[in-house]
């Protein structure tokens, strides 16, 4: 039998492969009590919630206020509301986010090997490694979106090979559902209705059928697009989706334009002129600065000239609000950012893209190297929505510094090298020869791979919280790939030791 050729399970359902498989559910259990047990543990170290400064009090604000509009996607926002609703502590919604991780990724663990037998040792190893990972506590930890939209976007991958492999119209409405979801909570989703539409086409379902599943889910995802512009369009006068990318856009362009010797710059068009002339004089009075290791210091610091230029333009305006002021300058930021990147392409490749490739492959770990940022407080809008009896929050531990977590840089780093050597090998030994049923599974999960390494390569800067379900999700694949490998070079040993006999033979006969 060839234990390449791994068909989709046909004669078993998903629930009785779940069920009524004796090892299949000895490892849900196990899996189950590893979950309660350790986050147990978990919450004993750390009692409070983690927070994301300054994010996470955005978020809170964002939800207090039930705003429509936001300086991040308002998803998160819309979700701590509805855990609101009924129970104030944030022990209830770090369980919650907790549990929304790994339900997600037990599901696409339990999907991919209902689909595909890997080794019984690799699959040991994938549910080791996905289970008592560290991070995912942290992960759920934190009053921030990370969490959630980790958990979101492994739902929406496994609803994705469920359309590539067993389609139906339960699965294609869950997928639209999943879809918009995690659009609105993190900009990072905006590639993947582009990715669905792959996978829609890997499918084997009708023509009329793929157009319309996938036209479900980008008609979810362009309502909500519709509805933010609009609200924008009446708080600002200008359509726009995002005032967010349009200060990204300029910040990661500033990164370049520093560099760019005073003797080189060129003229810009006039209505950047006087934007352009306070940024020129700021670098060329700080022509050393240091900028820190956030990549994002154009953006918030309201000493730098992106903010000094934006309170310029409302000096006069004092009944204008910090958001609409914010969100007013997303137009014009996004236009002056693309001008100076266009107009300056090698400095933006060697002092944005290639720094920032560097730590894609190995991210920082930012706000999860430490609890709160050191600080033993948190301001009163988290004591008032979560119901503190004061404003101090602690961790039961000598600091509070997450050592384990200091070394996921180089283990990402190792996994990245592994997922690109595993894929570079699929394509060099035509893998799809061997394992039609793996193929598609391996197509996908290099496609997202690429998409997510450019999407945030060229636009924003890496951090493992922002990477969480790539790394997650590369590290699943890089075992897959080496059991792949370990099958197919036992499979050429054993047709190796089938050749030799009929050689020896028809030597004999010819003797």
């Amino acid at each position: 039998m060839n234990t390449l050729q791994n068909a989709p399970v046909s004669k078993q359902t998903f629930t009785e492969f779940l069920f009524h498989n004796r090892r299949n559910r000895i490892i849900l259990y196990l899996a189950a009590a590893a979950i309660i047990i350790q986050f147990g543990i978990f919450k004993y170290l750390y009692p409070f919630a983690n927070y994301a400064y300054e994010d996470s009090f955005e978020y809170l604000h964002a939800a207090s206020e039930n705003l429509t509009i936001s300086t991040y996607p308002i998803g998160y926002s819309k979700f701590l509301r509805l855990v609101s609703v009924f129970v104030k502590p944030d022990l209830v919604l770090v369980s919650l986010q907790y549990l929304m991780i790994q339900f997600s990724i037990l599901f696409l663990l339990i999907t991919i090997f209902y689909f595909y037998k890997a080794g019984r040792v690799i699959q040991a190893l994938v549910f080791c490694i996905m289970i008592f990972n560290p991070l995912l506590l942290h992960l759920a930890n934190m009053v921030s979106s990370d969490g959630v939209f980790l958990a979101l976007s492994m739902t929406w991958f496994t609803l994705l090979l469920w359309i590539i492999y067993k389609p139906s119209n339960k699965i294609i409405g869950w997928h639209a559902l999943v879809l918009f979801a995690a659009f609105t909570v993190r900009y990072n989703a905006l590639i993947y209705p582009l990715i669905s539409f792959l996978a829609f086409g890997l499918s084997k379902l009708p023509l009329q059928k793929k157009i319309t599943g996938w036209g479900l889910g980008l008609l979810l995802c362009g309502w909500f697009v519709g509805l933010s512009m609009f609200q924008y369009k009446k708080l600002t006068g200008y359509w726009q989706f995002s005032p967010f990318s349009g200060w990204l856009l300029a910040n990661n362009a500033m990164y370049a334009y520093r560099e760019v010797d005073s003797a080189d710059r060129e003229p810009v068009p006039l209505k950047f002129r006087a934007l352009d002339n306070m940024i020129r004089s700021f670098h060329d009075r700080y022509p050393h600065l240091q900028l820190g290791w956030d990549g994002y210091a154009y953006m918030w610091r309201p000493q730098f000239p992106l903010w000094q230029y934006r309170d310029s333009l409302f000096k006069k305006d004092i009944g204008a609000t910090e958001f609409k002021k914010w969100a007013s300058m997303g137009p014009l930021y996004s236009s002056y950012g693309l001008f100076i990147i266009k107009k300056y392409p090698a400095h933006f490749l060697r002092y944005f893209v290639w720094p920032n490739s560097g730590r894609y492959f190995g991210p920082p770990i930012e706000f999860l190297g430490g609890y709160n940022l050191g600080k033993p407080i948190v301001p009163e809008s988290a004591v008032k929505w979560f119901g503190y009896t004061n404003n101090r929050v602690k961790v039961r531990m000598k600091s509070g510094q997450v050592l384990i977590l200091q070394d996921y840089p180089f283990g990402v780093s190792i996994i990245n090298l592994i997922m690109f050597l595993g894929l570079l090998s699929y394509i060099l030994l035509k893998g799809w020869q061997y394992s039609p049923s793996f193929n598609k599974s391996i197509i996908l999960s290099g496609i997202v791979w690429v998409a997510n390494a450019g999407f945030t390569i060229l636009t924003c800067f890496a951090a493992l919280r922002f990477q969480s379900f790539q790394v997650l999700l590369s590290a699943i694949f890089s075992l897959l790939l080496i059991d792949w490998m370990a099958q197919l070079i036992k499979r050429m040993k054993l047709q190796s030791q089938q050749q030799q006999p009929d050689s020896e033979y028809s030597q004999k006969v010819t003797a």
